[in-house]
């Protein structure tokens, strides 16, 4: 492999720690260490808790919702996005500096980044399939069902890469891969078999606009799985209707790993002390 560079090619772009893309996007989950209190948190490490789920002025992410966890796996978990991967990790820095710190062990986090998925249909590809499915390709129907995911497509890429978190009291988050068993090994199958499969799946989770919004974050190449499921629901029952309803489709039942699950709800910094009762 010659180490020349090649006078055609186009210039790369500067080095950076920002993504050409998406965002950085941080998933943290704590426990507090009760066996360390001898007493309720004081007033500095209770002002350092909430100064740290309400960060301001430069050091504040773009993105930032807090969790009370329920179980036993975690008592409060936090999800952040920023471009700039220093706002994601101070956050989570915030939370395990001194005095608190002593208080506070981080017991599972999950780095990834924002993409939009190859399996996103083009305009072009979402015209093939419908045509596929039976639709007439000079149909003014055709026509018009074309021209609104048109309209729709840069909104829904804009979530997907840059997405505000709804206001639902409800999430769940848990990472996954894809399987690499014999018979059943997703990376190599065709791309057209793969995108058949992930075309099912998006539209088990159609039948739930509304009421469920999720996010999928990429952590190739970045930390232990592949992917991280995230799922804000208007209620929890419909966390557990849409798991359920997608783990019959293929690309959930013959190819789809999953990590640990955790199931949280929206609480500020003062609600998640006093729900978990340390102060």
């Amino acid at each position: 492999m010659s180490g020349r560079p090649n006078p055609h090619a186009a210039p790369l772009p500067e080095p950076s720690t920002v993504p050409e893309n998406g965002w950085h996007c941080g998933h943290f989950f704590y426990r507090f260490r009760r066996e360390a209190m001898a007493a309720p948190l004081s007033s500095e490490c209770v002002s350092q808790f909430a100064a740290a789920l309400a960060p301001s002025g430069d050091a504040a992410p773009e993105r930032l919702a807090s969790y009370w966890i329920s179980g036993h796996g975690a008592d409060f978990g936090i999800m952040v996005m920023d471009p700039d991967p220093a706002k994601v990790d101070a956050v989570h820095q915030s939370l395990v500096a001194p005095p608190l710190g002593q208080f506070v062990e981080a017991v599972w986090s999950f780095v990834s980044i924002s993409e939009v998925s190859e399996y996103v249909p083009t305009i072009e590809r979402f015209r093939d399939r419908l045509i596929a499915e039976g639709a007439d390709p000079d149909s003014d129907e055709l026509k018009a069902k074309v021209g609104a995911y048109e309209r729709r497509l840069p909104m829904m890429n804009e979530q997907r890469l840059r997405p505000e978190f709804p206001e639902w009291p409800a999430a769940c988050f848990y990472p996954m891969n894809k399987s690499r068993v014999p018979g059943a090994n997703w990376f190599t199958e065709p791309f057209s078999s793969r995108n058949a499969m992930m075309a099912e799946h998006a539209q088990s989770g159609i039948a739930f606009a509304g009421k469920v919004s999720q996010l999928i974050t990429v952590g190739v190449g970045l930390d232990d799985w592949e992917w991280m499921v995230t799922l804000w629901a208007r209620n929890p029952d419909y966390l557990k209707d849409i798991v359920y309803k997608m783990r019959f489709d293929v690309a959930s039942a013959k190819y789809a790993e999953f990590g640990p699950f955790y199931v949280g709800y929206r609480a500020a910094a003062d609600e998640i002390l006093d729900h978990c009762k340390v102060r």
